[in-house]
């Protein structure tokens, strides 16, 4: 399946069947219906000893499987998606969320401003733009690309569908509106000026972040290795945006994306940690099945780990903020990458 279709419970259909009996979820009637695990004195030190200028956190919120990790016991996954958020943003090393949901339709202003209600002052948002415009196909209900899409990069939908009503709900909780260019056919890209004058007429008419929100960041993350290019790199630091590092089995490893912020250098970090290489380029659904419950790291990346300890390091040592978001299907537990990742920025 294609590499954006990421976990979203309104998209999402059964679970599979239990392999043993099922723990009795916690009931959901009346009152608060999500309450954040025990706190845990280590990770309470560990994130106090992080840079300020540093906001990492997961891929969505809504997994059963963190119970104990992140929520304090057992909830039916439809009670997270809905009421987990505020248990999340409780957990001493999340200080954002991709929020991911917002890709497969658009979220309106007042949406936005449900999530921003539930999270501190000091929690921001990561936001894919919806497909509508950030896909280049139209595809059908298994991902297929159908034929090409008309309203691809269009500049007035992507201000009254995406970034309009999420500067207006989130507020100063905006961390990062990232376009997440699914994959673009190869007579599209093959035409990079064409491609890149497109892109570029886009970014230059969404409204400024700042002053309503003053950490926000544009951010365009990609899914064609062909694009990392000093062309790229020009038009982003034109548009005042951001290269997104997108660790993806589609795109290089991050040493070799590094170049394309360097020439963007000085300037925020925007990194979404997605999915293992080990699964190759289609390998989402693979990984999805080997991994959950998502409650343990099972195939480490070690070397991917280390060097993003070594970016966010350079960045925030620099006084420049620092966006990390990890997927469940980056190494099989995106709260137990956290805390991994975390331990390596403390040990260095």
């Amino acid at each position: 399946m294609q590499d954006s279709l990421f976990d979203d419970p309104e998209e999402a259909g059964p679970p599979p069947p239990a392999l043993a009996p099922a723990p009795r979820k916690r009931a959901t009637a009346g009152g608060p219906k999500v309450r954040p695990a025990a706190p845990d004195p280590a990770q309470q030190s560990l994130a106090q000893a992080l840079p300020p200028q540093l906001r990492m956190g997961t891929s969505s919120w809504y997994f059963p499987g963190w119970a104990d990790l992140v929520w304090d016991g057992d909830y039916e996954q439809s009670v997270l998606s809905k009421h987990g958020l505020a248990a999340y943003a409780q957990h001493p090393l999340f200080r954002t969320v991709s929020l991911d949901r917002s890709f497969y339709r658009p979220l309106s202003a007042s949406q936005y401003a449900a999530y921003a209600a539930v999270v501190p002052e000091d929690f921001r948002f990561i936001v894919k733009a919806p497909g509508l415009v950030a896909d280049a196909l139209v595809r059908d209900e298994d991902g297929r690309g159908m034929q090409p899409n008309p309203a691809f990069l269009d500049p007035a939908l992507a201000v009254q569908e995406f970034v309009q009503p999420a500067l207006d709900g989130l507020g100063a909780r905006l961390g990062v509106l990232v376009f997440q260019l699914s994959p673009i056919p190869a007579p599209m890209w093959a035409d990079l000026p064409v491609l890149l004058q497109r892109l570029r007429r886009m970014l230059e008419a969404l409204p400024a972040l700042r002053p309503a929100a003053p950490d926000g960041v544009i951010a365009v993350e990609l899914r064609n290795p062909e694009l990392l290019t000093p062309a790229l790199a020009e038009l982003l630091r034109d548009c005042g945006a951001t290269y997104c590092l997108g660790l993806h089995p589609k795109m290089p490893p991050i040493t070799a994306q590094l170049p394309l912020l360097r020439a963007l250098w000085p300037g925020p970090l925007v990194c979404r940690w997605n999915l293992n290489r080990l699964h190759g380029a289609y390998g989402y659904e693979e990984a999805k099945k080997l991994y959950e419950p998502f409650d343990r790291i099972a195939d480490p990346d070690l070397e991917t780990r280390e060097a993003l300890a070594r970016v966010i390091a350079g960045t925030t040592g620099a006084g420049h903020a620092a966006y990390v978001a990890i997927n469940n299907k980056a190494e099989g537990s995106a709260p137990l990458s956290v805390l991994a990742l975390a331990q390596a920025l403390a040990a260095r």
